[in-house]
This record gives C-alpha cells, structure tokens and sequence, in this order.
C-alpha cells in the first residue's frame, strides 16, 4: 500500500487521514466487503481448501510457478522480465532454504527507493561530506545500531562455536 500510495504522490501518516478522508474511508469499505465476500465464499468451499492441502508441494510450487511465469507474459511479454521473475524466485528460494528472513528483504525492496533519495539529497546538502551523517547525534546513534544489527550475529556465532569448542 506504501508503494501505491507513492506512485500517486500521497503522503502516508497522521495526515492521511484528514487530507485524504475520501480515499481512507473508501479503503476501509473495500477491505469490509472483500471480508464480507471471502466469508461468504469460503464457508462452503471450506472443504475444497481442505483437499487442496493434499497436493503435494512440488505439484504446487510448479503450479505457482506456471501460473506466476503466465501473469508476467501476460502483463508485459517480455524476457527479461521473465528472467526478473527467476531471480528473484531462485533468491526466494534460497532465502528460505537458509533460513534467511524474507520480511526485511521485502521492507528493504519497498524502502530502498526512499532512503536513496534521502541520502543523496542529504550528500547534496553537504556538498559530498559523508561526515554529515555523523556530526547530528540522532543520526549518529541510528548508524550504530545499525552497524551493531549488522555485526552481532557475527559475533554471537562465533562466540557460540567459541563455546562449543571449549566443551
């Protein structure tokens, strides 16, 4: 929603709702009957939905994946979309073989956009001084956590190992 909300030049926050009550309240009745409709279609298909936890997994990730590749050629035939689409499912795929969490990545590919224009209008400001990042203390505090988020998994894994090598 973020994202849509950007392609059409809304500001989301507090604001949202006062500045834009027509399309806020309009998103709330969408989402009320699209709950209305799901319940109404779901309570008698609910054993269908039973038996398709029956198919085993492979059959369904190939059915994902036909169906994923036949929305992109639909949308836009084009091959290196299609490519696009294998990347991004083989990184998926090994994300979740090594227990790497998705949700950051996802927060990331919507928030990217965001923080590089931040950073460059910030590196406009200060005339390429990457400095400026550091002399506010607000900002100063946010790059170690940061850095420390970065680098304590590191350490809590070696330590572990450190451990284990001691018994």
């Amino acid at each position: 929603m973020l994202v849509g909300f950007q392609q059409y030049n809304i500001q989301p926050g507090p604001l949202l709702f006062t500045q834009h009550a027509d399309l806020v309240w309009g998103l709330v009745a969408s989402l009320f009957i699209a709950n209305v409709m799901l319940l109404v279609l779901n309570l008698p298909l609910v054993g269908l939905w039973v038996k398709l936890l029956r198919i085993p997994l492979p059959w369904l990730y190939g059915g994902i994946l036909v169906f994923a590749y036949m929305g992109t050629v639909a949308a836009n035939p084009s091959v290196v979309e299609l490519l696009l689409l294998s990347a991004f499912g083989v990184a998926g795929f090994l994300m979740r073989r090594y227990d790497y969490p998705v949700a950051p990545a996802v927060v990331g590919l919507i928030l990217g956009p965001l923080a590089d224009n931040a950073l460059r209008r910030s590196l406009q400001m200060s005339l390429g001084e990457p400095m400026i990042f550091l002399q506010h203390p607000s900002s100063a505090i946010m790059i170690a956590i940061a850095t420390i988020a970065l680098i304590a998994p590191f350490v809590f894994k070696g330590l572990s190992r450190f451990q284990h090598d001691e018994d």
